[in-house]
């Protein structure tokens, strides 16, 4: 199964961001980056980050991390 990221991404800085988030939540919580995009592609963190990239890349990647874990929390 491929990943939705190429659907949703419109361009390099997104991508960039998007697998900064990645490596950031795969750290704070000891997962590997397969198992975090099936997480974040599964409950629509991939497009949430996309959505908001404007205001979400501009914050520090703790704020970051703890953001995602609120969106799923959420969920």
């Amino acid at each position: 199964m491929q990943p939705k990221v190429a659907k949703t991404m419109n361009n390099n800085e997104e991508l960039y961001f998007l697998s900064f988030c990645v490596e950031a939540y795969k750290m704070r919580h000891h997962m590997s980056g397969e198992d975090v995009m099936k997480l974040f592609d599964e409950k629509g963190v991939t497009q949430y980050l996309t959505r908001h990239y404007e205001v979400l890349h501009t914050q520090g990647e703790r704020w970051i991390v703890e953001e995602i874990e609120e969106f799923l929390q959420d969920k």
